[in-house]
């Protein structure tokens, strides 16, 4: 069965960090790159990083540029998502998915499979 289970999301404070972690099962990372995508409360949903299949290339959305860091250990079949400097603008649900390709191009094509996990950055 394919699934995703996010985790690592929580209250912080404004500056603060977290770190997210996807765990997929029931099929094979290795071929797929994995998208973090976030939905605010009223707000469409939107990609917030990419990481390729190898983990050799990554891609962010402005927005969290220099703030954030995907990577992934294959391995582990994990893919994880450092979040730095955190924004009250940053609260969301997030959601890691699976890419329609083994590379990055945009958001488009991917398939969710998990709960996501909430981030609420708050004083």
């Amino acid at each position: 069965q394919v699934q995703f289970v996010e985790s690592g999301g929580g209250l912080v404070q404004p500056g603060g960090s977290l770190r997210l972690s996807c765990a997929a099962s029931g099929f094979t990372l290795d071929y797929y790159a994995i998208g973090w995508f976030r939905q605010a409360p009223g707000k469409e949903r939107e990609g917030v990083s990419c990481i390729n299949n190898s983990g050799g290339s990554t891609y962010y959305a402005d927005s969290v540029k220099g703030r954030f860091t995907i990577s992934r250990d294959n391995g582990k079949k994990t893919v994880y998502l450092q979040m730095n400097s955190l924004k009250p603008e940053d609260t969301a649900v997030y959601y890691c998915a699976k890419g329609p390709t083994s590379y990055c191009s945009d958001y488009a094509g991917y398939v969710f499979w998990g709960q996501g996990t909430q981030v609420t950055v708050s004083s």
